[in-house]
């Protein structure tokens, strides 16, 4: 599957998130999923179609305050941790909703799968209104929310998760972050001992006969 490399420019800065996320909480009516959907998906760094697929079954809230929430795609299930604030947060959410173990997690306002036309609305909404004309998103995304598992994935990369660590929750292969996002790979500032790297793989003397 080819990726492409995402901008750097386009990427949102965690104060950025935060903004945009609360312009998401604080607007009256429309779905109430939409603002839990969309701090799953930058919380966990989770696919639209991932979070929208969510039961509440698959989130596991551990008695010590952390948790961990099953994603799947294209049939392939993973784990994602949960830090104890976003568990908690999770948990409130549930309890508020009233839902049950075999429900959507992030229901629509009939009980069914969250539309996209809902989410999308509001995440446009808040790009206006919070983000500078001149850093709005581009719409070759496709959709639009996915910078936020875009920015996530940057964030723990410039952090210095493990890589292997952060395909892992992403559930992409390690290459596909590089090819994504190669600025978070650059070696810039690395200090190449070239002397020592030449005694190193320089070929043993030939022994005489």
């Amino acid at each position: 599957m080819l990726t492409d490399a995402l901008d750097e420019k386009w990427i949102l800065s965690e104060g950025q998130v935060r903004l945009l996320l609360d312009w998401i909480r604080r607007q009256a009516g429309g779905s109430r999923s939409v603002y839990p959907f969309l701090v799953t998906l930058a919380e966990g760094a989770l696919r639209p179609s991932e979070a929208r697929s969510l039961r509440v079954r698959d989130v596991v809230l551990h008695p010590g305050g952390s948790g961990e929430l099953t994603a799947r795609h294209r049939g392939q299930a993973r784990v994602v941790p949960l830090r104890p604030q976003f568990a908690t947060f999770l948990r409130e959410w549930i309890d508020e909703a009233g839902l049950r173990e075999d429900d959507l997690l992030f229901p629509g306002p009939r009980g069914g799968r969250l539309s996209a036309a809902a989410y999308k609305r509001l995440w446009e909404q808040a790009q206006e209104a919070v983000l500078p004309h001149d850093e709005l998103l581009s719409w070759r995304l496709g959709e639009p929310v996915d910078i936020l598992r875009d920015s996530t994935l940057v964030r723990w990369l410039r952090l210095g998760v493990a890589v292997a660590t952060v395909a892992e929750h992403a559930g992409v292969a390690p290459a596909c972050l590089a090819l994504r996002y190669p600025y978070c790979f650059r070696l810039e500032a690395a200090q190449i001992d070239w002397e020592r790297l030449a005694l190193a793989t320089c070929p043993p003397e030939p022994t005489a006969r």
